[in-house]
């Protein structure tokens, strides 16, 4: 089944390049796509209120929250492609042609899913209020990133009610960000995905242009031994003691890793982490297990290359088993490589310049220190992308969770002016 748009037009190849040209006679320095920014505001509030939390075994998912997109993006007129990626958790994509010749296509993109509200007790309001309150917009997903969602549909909308544009832009709101990003993954292996020139993940950086992104690496060491009676430990092969070591080899890559590769300007310093450590029964303290197992939450910077890392904790965890008599094995739960878009990107260009025709202020530059679906969509797809939103970068999956109402506003614009400038050409 073909992506469905609303006009038809053909596009530009990936690479096309952008001049400082005004088009159409829209003048960048005086006037922008108007947004209503309100409707933005509104929006975020209906999509706060409701609970588009994934939690297995309960039939909670993002599917409401995506439904809601659906609908509104219906509303202006738009005919959004939605797909099941997993039972109930679909993504809403639609495909809106310009209507004014070839062009680039750029992809303005967020998520529907958000984390647990976690203990009640933590929070000083409901976690679903949706209100307004002093300025600021509360509630679970507020800033992760319901309001990046809301401001990016609105922004879509002022850019084709300003009339013609070259190209097309592609407004997704996909499903499973904050786990395994299935949303994202399921896109990148779509045939649209490989016409996207560039995409804006629309989270929120508290007006940071971020242009690069941690990688992320999860791994999971089994060390498989022999299990015997704790009296007679002359009769097993322990993994525990082996564990132990790895752990303390592990810190070694760590700062082998930090020496090689130093602290990155917007993204810090590379982490190896062990998270989990199991082996063993509480309740069986007499007996030495055959089994132990360690978790590495593993975060990268750009220039480090994750298949020679892995070699390298793989191959440790055997030699440190070996003289025990203890057996490894490394299975790679996810893979994130680090996004590194250059900041003369024509897009990140256009997205600069338009925070500063909104702002009249030129964006600090930052780093993602995780991971967004804009870490698959560069890595899968092969799309640069940018992250940029409302919001603050450190108030995600935290208690009493609230975005600053203006924040959304001047998102929406900004969107609206930096897709009308890389539309256009002029960046």
């Amino acid at each position: 089944m073909p992506w469905s748009t609303v006009t038809g037009t053909r596009r530009a190849p990936r690479g096309r390049i952008c001049d400082d040209r005004p088009v159409h006679g829209h003048n960048p320095e005086t006037s922008e796509p108007q947004v209503d920014t309100a409707a933005a505001v509104a929006f975020t509030q209906e999509l706060v209120r409701i609970r588009s939390v994934h939690e297995p075994g309960t039939g909670g998912t993002e599917a409401e929250a995506a439904a809601l997109v659906e609908q509104r993006m219906r509303e202006f007129g738009w005919d959004p492609r939605v797909e099941e990626v997993a039972p109930g958790r679909p993504n809403v994509v639609a495909v809106v042609d310009g209507g004014g010749g070839p062009g680039p296509t750029l992809m303005l993109e967020g998520h529907t899913d958000v984390v647990t509200e976690g203990d009640l007790d933590a929070w000083s309001f409901d976690p679903y209020a949706g209100d307004v309150v002093d300025g600021w917009l509360r509630g679970r997903g507020s800033a992760d990133m319901k309001s990046g969602v809301a401001a990016m549909l609105y922004a879509a909308k002022a850019v084709v009610d300003d009339g013609p544009f070259p190209g097309r832009l592609v407004v997704a709101a996909l499903v499973d960000e904050e786990g395994l990003m299935l949303g994202a993954k399921h896109f990148s292996a779509s045939a649209l995905a490989r016409e996207v020139d560039g995409a804006i993940c629309c989270e929120p950086e508290a007006g940071e242009v971020c242009a690069v992104s941690k990688g992320a690496v999860r791994l999971a060491v089994t060390f498989t031994g022999a299990m015997a009676h704790g009296a007679m430990p002359q009769h097993a092969r322990n993994p525990l003691p082996v564990a132990a070591r790895y752990l303390l080899a592990v810190e070694a890559v760590e700062a082998d890793l930090l020496a090689r590769h130093g602290v990155h300007a917007h993204l810090g310093e590379p982490y190896v982490t062990p998270t989990v450590v199991t082996g063993g029964d509480p309740d069986q303290v007499n007996v030495i297990p055959a089994r132990a197992v360690v978790c590495l939450d593993i975060r990268t910077v750009p220039g480090l290359d994750h298949a020679l890392l892995l070699q390298r904790l793989t191959d440790l965890a055997v030699t440190t088993g070996a003289d025990a008599g203890v057996s490894a094995a490394v299975e790679v739960l996810d893979d994130r490589p680090p996004v590194d878009t250059s900041v003369d990107h024509p897009m990140v260009r256009a997205l600069v310049a338009a925070h500063e025709d909104v702002t009249g202020a030129r964006p600090a530059y930052g780093g993602v220190p995780g991971a967004t679906d804009g870490t698959i969509l560069t890595a899968r797809a092969g799309i640069p992308t940018v992250v940029y939103g409302p919001g603050g970068k450190w108030i995600a999956h935290q208690a009493d969770e609230r975005v600053e109402v203006a924040e959304i506003a001047r998102a929406a614009r900004v969107y609206a002016r930096a897709a009308y400038r890389y539309l256009h050409g002029e960046c």
